[in-house]
C-alpha cells in the first residue's frame, strides 16, 4: 500500500505565509503609531527645551556681559543677600516640616474615609493652588485685622512669622495633594489585616501604612520646600521686603529689579536655581538609597 505523497509546494506555502510581507492595514498602523509618537516627542521636547533655554539665558547674559563672576562674588559678599539666603533656608525648612505635619493626616483622612461634604472640603484644600498668590497675601493680611487674630498682628504681620505663614499656606496645598495620592496607592487590606490581628487604628497607621509612604513623604517634602523657596506674592503683601528683617531671595530679586540692577537680579535668580537643584538632587539620591536599602 503506497503512502500519501504531500502536495508539491505545501512546505513552501507555509514558509511563504510565515515570511509574508505586512499587509496594508499593518503598514498603516505602524505609520500612524510612528507619527503619533513623533508628535508627542516634539511637544514634550518643546517644553523641556524652553526650561533649559530660560536657565541658560540667565547664565549666558552674565557670562557674555563679563560680569558673571564679579556679580556672583558681589552678591555673596552682600550682607542683604546673605541674610536673604539664610532666612530662605530656615523658613523653607520650617515650612516643609509644618506642611508635612498637616498633609499626612489630611491626606490619610481624605484617602481612607468617606463622609458628607468631602467634595467641598476637597475643593477648599485646592483653593491655595488656584488662587493668585497676591490674593493669598491679601487674605492673610485681612485675617490678622479681625479678632482674635489681630491680637497677634504685632508679632506676625511684617515679621519673620509672616514669611513662614505665607509660605506654609501655599506649600501645604501641594504637599496635601501629594500625600493623598500616596495614600490612595497603598491598598487598604494591609490595614485591615493589622486590625484583624488586634492592632489599633493608630498602631496600624504607624507600623503598617506610614512606612510605605516614604517615597510620597520625600516627594511632598521636596515639592513643599521648592514651592516655599519660590514664594513671592504672599510674602511681599503679608511680610513685606524689609532688609535684614523679612527679606528672602524672591523679594531680593524684586528689590534688585526695582533698583535697575539687572546683573544682581540675575545672580540672585541663579542662586535660587542652584539651591532648588541641590535640594532636588539630594532628595532623589536619598530616596533611591532608602529604596535600595
Amino acid at each position: 500500500m503506497s503512502e500519501p505523497v504531500p502536495e508539491a509546494g505545501a512546505g513552501l506555502g507555509k514558509t511563504r505565509e510565515r515570511h509574508a510581507p505586512p499587509s496594508e492595514n499593518e503598514t498603516h498602523v505602524v505609520r500612524s503609531s510612528t507619527a503619533f509618537i513623533v508628535c508627542m516627542i516634539l511637544l514634550a521636547s518643546f517644553y523641556i527645551v524652553m526650561i533649559v533655554l530660560m536657565l541658560l539665558a540667565n547664565v549666558g547674559y552674565l557670562a557674555f556681559s563679563g560680569k558673571g563672576l564679579e556679580s556672583l562674588l558681589a552678591a555673596l559678599r552682600s550682607a542683604e543677600v546673605r541674610y536673604a539666603i539664610s532666612l530662605s533656608l530656615i523658613s523653607c525648612s520650617i515650612t516643609t516640616v509644618l506642611a508635612l505635619w498637616v498633609s499626612v493626616p489630611i491626606g490619610y483622612l481624605m484617602s481612607r474615609f468617606s463622609f458628607r461634604g468631602k467634595a467641598y472640603i476637597d475643593a477648599v484644600l485646592d483653593i491655595p493652588i488656584v488662587l493668585p498668590p497676591l490674593v493669598v497675601g491679601i487674605s492673610l493680611l485681612m485675617l490678622f485685622n479681625v479678632p482674635p487674630f489681630n491680637l497677634l498682628a504685632d508679632w506676625v504681620v511684617y515679621e519673620i512669622p509672616a514669611v513662614i505663614l505665607a509660605q506654609f499656606m501655599v506649600a501645604s496645598a501641594f504637599a496635601v495633594r501629594t500625600m493623598r495620592v500616596t495614600f490612595d496607592q497603598i491598598p487598604q487590606r494591609f490595614e485591615q489585616v493589622a486590625l484583624t490581628l488586634g492592632a489599633s487604628r493608630s498602631q496600624a497607621f504607624w507600623t503598617v501604612v506610614l512606612p510605605q509612604t516614604r517615597r510620597g513623604l520625600l516627594a511632598a517634602a521636596t515639592l513643599a520646600w521648592a514651592r516655599a523657596l519660590g514664594e513671592f506674592g504672599p510674602i511681599l503683601v503679608f511680610a513685606g521686603a524689609t532688609s535684614h528683617r523679612t527679606e528672602v531671595l524672591p523679594t531680593t530679586v524684586f528689590l534688585e529689579m526695582q533698583a535697575g540692577n539687572l546683573p544682581g537680579m540675575l545672580t540672585v535668580s541663579i542662586i535660587m536655581v542652584v539651591l532648588a537643584a541641590v535640594v532636588l538632587v539630594i532628595t532623589r539620591l536619598l530616596g533611591l538609597r532608602r529604596l535600595n536599602a
